[in-house]
C-alpha cells in the first residue's frame, strides 16, 4: 500500500493537484540543494537506495534532518515509480514554491522583465528563468498560455532559479495595466523587428518573447513601444525562445 506522502507526490505530478495543494515537487540532489538554500519550504522527502553512500547524498540528508524535514525511505522499484527523471538520483522532495506579486518586481537600469507569452514548452520556460535570473533581470511575468511555474519540468529546467527570481503569473491586462503604470518601455520580439543592433535600450524595459510557433499575440503587439529581431545568417529560419531570449536580456543589460 503505498504511503501518505507517495500518494501526496503522485497527485503532484498533475496539474490539479499542484493547483489545489499551492505544492509542487523538486528531483535531484542540487535542486534539493538549491531548494535548501533559497529558504524554500520542504514538507517532505522520499529518498531512494543509494543515497547515504555518496558524501554529498549524506551531507544532504544531514541537512534535510537538521530542518526536520520527514524523510520516507523507498526501494528501488518504488523509488523508480515515483521519479520522474530517466536516471533518479534518490532523492525527490514535496516544497511549497515562493509566491510573488506584481509589487515583488523592481525594474531598472540593467534589470529589465522578461515576460512570456504563451511559451507552452516546460523545458523552455525552466530555461527563460534560469537565464534571466543568471543575466541580472529584475524579475519574470508568465502571461496567459505558458506553462505552469509549478510544473515540476519547470522547476527541474530553472536549477534552483524559480526558487529565487519573482516571478509573476498574470493574465495579459494585468501586466499592461502594470506595465503602464511602472512607465516601462516594452519591446517584443518579432521576425521582422528592428535589428537588436540598431535599438537603443531604454532604461526600464519589458522585454516580451512569444510562443514557440505563433511568436507573440496581437494584444502585446499592439502596446509595444518597439518590435526587435536577432539578425540571423542567411538561411536561417529562426532561434529557440530561450537561446533568442539570453542574447536578447544580455544586449539589454550590456547596453544600459
Amino acid at each position: 500500500m503505498a504511503s501518505q506522502l507517495v500518494g501526496v507526490v503522485r497527485n503532484l505530478q498533475q496539474r490539479k493537484g499542484r493547483r489545489r495543494r499551492g505544492l509542487t515537487l523538486a528531483e535531484g540532489v542540487r535542486l534539493v540543494e538549491e531548494a535548501l538554500a533559497a529558504g524554500v519550504s520542504i514538507r517532505g522527502v522520499l529518498v531512494g537506495p543509494g543515497l547515504s553512500e555518496t558524501p554529498r547524498g549524506a551531507a544532504l540528508l544531514e541537512r534535510l534532518a537538521g530542518h526536520a524535514v520527514p524523510l520516507e525511505e523507498l526501494p528501488s522499484r518504488a523509488f523508480a515509480a515515483v521519479a520522474q527523471t530517466d536516471a533518479p538520483q534518490g532523492v525527490l522532495a514535496v516544497i511549497k514554491p515562493p509566491h510573488w506579486e506584481f509589487a515583488d518586481l523592481a525594474p531598472g537600469r540593467g534589470a529589465p522583465v522578461l515576460v512570456l507569452d504563451g511559451v507552452q514548452d516546460p523545458g523552455n520556460v525552466g530555461t527563460l528563468v534560469r537565464t534571466a535570473f543568471a543575466l541580472g533581470a529584475a524579475g519574470a511575468v508568465l502571461l496567459t498560455g505558458t506553462a505552469d511555474l509549478a510544473n515540476p519540468k519547470v522547476v527541474r529546467a530553472g536549477m534552483g532559479a524559480t526558487f529565487r527570481l519573482p516571478t509573476v503569473t498574470a493574465e495579459p491586462a494585468e501586466f499592461v495595466a502594470w506595465a503602464r503604470r511602472e512607465r516601462l518601455a516594452v519591446w517584443v520580439t518579432a521576425s521582422d523587428g528592428t535589428p537588436l543592433t540598431r535599438a537603443a535600450g531604454p532604461e526600464r524595459l519589458a522585454l516580451v518573447v512569444g510562443n514557440e510557433g505563433a511568436g507573440v499575440g496581437p494584444e502585446l503587439r499592439t502596446l509595444a513601444h518597439q518590435q526587435v529581431a536577432i539578425p540571423l545568417a542567411r538561411g536561417a529560419e529562426s532561434l529557440n525562445v530561450a537561446v533568442a531570449a539570453g542574447i536578447l536580456l544580455y544586449e539589454a543589460v550590456r547596453g544600459a
